[in-house]
């Protein structure tokens, strides 16, 4: 007796021949099914360029509805530049039909229905049938994978220059140091009528000036020291609005739109300060007849639509801080660049081009992200976001600088491998009457502890040296003298003492360039402690 098998090929009799247009039917229904699914658009062209075939992504894609597309020439889906090339090169592929894919994986523009042009991947392939031959078009949006390929490529750049400035400010900060220190001791021996004050008053300016540049150099490379609190940027916001005024002057209207209530965040205040401030100077710089600027805050809550496009931003919760003006606006291509650090649209000698730089090395280093909206003759937005925190507001550190005594007479050992810094660090605390010993180096350093038979009170140590850093040096040193504080010196940490700009707990840091008052007040609120 012989057994069936319904799966095995051959004839199936009537009764399968029956069946044979039923599956025929299924099967189209089923392709049908897959090309509506597609993650991909995909459209199909006969030899004269028409479409005859599109599914629902490439309608969702490009705008148009499967009427509007099903007859019309494949060349206006790209943009009008590309359209007579295109055409060109199809009817020479139709001409010289060849049986390999067209191509795999190329990026090309296309352009939507309302005249918007964005980015493609599109692989191309053919098919032969009995009504002849037909091109098929396989293609993906890439605008989110474009956006963040340059926001990538922006933050590495970034990275890049940010190493180089921070060496730069490091040498840069030394040589402030010197100059600065020097020219306030000649200054200490001038009289107030001296002919020559006036000149090291200048010098003096000139020096702060720098300082200043080398500052922003540090904060658009995310290396400035962070003292971060929990803080309500309303009250930033009520605190700079006097400066603000003054600076952009009377011409311009300011016009503040608090949340009430916002949200806390965990960042510097001085930073969120220099934000606003900065943004605001850009703002005063594209209304030159006057105009209006508007500061406001919100909770905001940033979901994956966002974050999606915006690199190493998560969904959640966050304080806006958003700065509008009525100016003259910014086209894309001044836009791809506003954060670059140089870049500025404003005449020679009207800038530093590091204003926007600045703002946006401070809010990344803090944690946040910001996004800059502008059309030309409409102005421009830029929005900072800070992740909300859910921690009560610091207590207020207080602006007590009272100075009840700077000088001192204890043992403070210096270390320091720019001899200029150290001699003139040497100067200084001589001058306010403490007993100094002086270390070119760490292991110079350690040999003068080891053989010192008194108590030194303070290791004043800078922090990037050769061979031996301050913070190796100090943790040398701890074992032998348990006591003794330390204060770290430097115009750049390189995380040595400080991890993504916050100082570790318990560490004194004074940065350079630093002038004798300071540095006297700095330590003796340690050897106070």
């Amino acid at each position: 007796m012989g057994s069936t098998d319904d799966n095995r090929p051959g004839d199936r009799g009537a009764a399968g021949a029956n069946d044979l247009p039923h599956l025929f039917q299924k099967n189209q229904n089923l392709a049908l099914a897959l090309l509506e699914s597609a993650s991909q658009g995909i459209l199909s062209i006969d030899r004269l360029g028409r479409i005859v075939l599109v599914n629902r992504r490439a309608e969702e894609m490009f705008g148009y509805t499967r009427e509007e597309l099903l007859g019309a020439r494949i060349e206006i889906l790209l943009p009008e530049s590309r359209r007579a090339r295109h055409s060109q090169e199809r009817d020479d592929y139709f001409r010289r039909p060849r049986i390999r894919p067209m191509g795999i994986g190329m990026d090309l523009a296309g352009r939507r229905k309302d005249g918007s042009e964005f980015p493609l991947e599109v692989s191309l392939s053919n098919i032969e049938t009995e009504e002849g031959l037909f091109g098929i078009a396989f293609v993906s949006d890439i605008s989110q994978r474009k956006l963040l390929e340059e926001q990538l490529t922006h933050a590495q750049k970034m990275e890049a220059v940010g190493r180089l400035a921070g060496g730069v400010a490091h040498d840069f900060n030394n040589m402030l140091t010197v100059i600065n220190g020097y020219n306030r001791m000649i200054l200490d021996e001038l009289s107030p009528l001296d002919p020559l004050r006036g000149h090291a008053e200048e010098i003096l300016k000139a020096a702060d000036r720098a300082a200043a540049i080398t500052n922003q150099l540090l904060a658009f490379s995310r290396r400035q020291i962070m003292r971060p609190c929990v803080l309500d940027v309303n009250s930033v916001l009520a605190n700079t609005q006097k400066m603000l005024q003054r600076l952009i002057g009377e011409d311009v209207q300011l016009v503040l739109k608090p949340a009430r209530p916002v949200g806390h965040i965990k960042a510097d205040p001085t930073h969120i300060e220099q934000a606003i401030v900065n943004l605001a100077v850009n703002a005063r710089d594209a209304m030159p007849t006057g105009g209006k600027i508007t500061i406001e805050t919100a909770n905001v809550h940033l979901d994956e639509t966002y974050t999606r496009t915006h690199l190493g931003v998560h969904p959640g919760e966050f304080v806006m801080i958003a700065v509008s003006d009525t100016g003259h606006g910014m086209d894309s291509e001044t836009r791809r660049h506003i954060f670059e650090p140089f870049f500025t649209t404003k005449g020679p000698g009207k800038g530093t081009g590091l204003g926007l730089a600045t703002v946006y090395g401070m809010v990344k280093q803090s944690g946040g992200d910001i996004w800059v909206y502008s059309e030309l003759g409409k102005g421009s937005t830029f929005k900072l976001y800070f992740p909300r925190v859910s921690d009560p507001l610091s207590e207020s550190a207080g602006s007590d600088l009272e100075q009840a005594r700077t000088n001192g007479s204890e043992t403070v050992l210096v270390v320091e491998d720019e001899k200029a810094v150290r001699e003139l660090t040497l100067k200084m605390m001589r001058q306010l009457g403490y007993t100094v010993l002086a270390a070119a180096s760490g292991a110079e350093a350690i040999e003068i502890s080891r053989s010192h038979p008194g108590q030194i009170a303070l290791l004043l140590t800078d922090v990037v040296m050769p061979n031996m850093s301050g913070r190796q040096v100090a943790d040398s040193l701890a074992g032998t003298r348990p006591g003794m504080k330390v204060l770290y010196l430097s115009g750049y940490t390189e995380d040595t003492v400080i991890h993504h700009g916050v100082l570790d707990d318990g560490v004194d840091f004074l940065p350079k360039p630093f002038s004798r008052e300071v540095l006297a007040r700095k330590v003796r609120d340690i050897l106070a402690e």
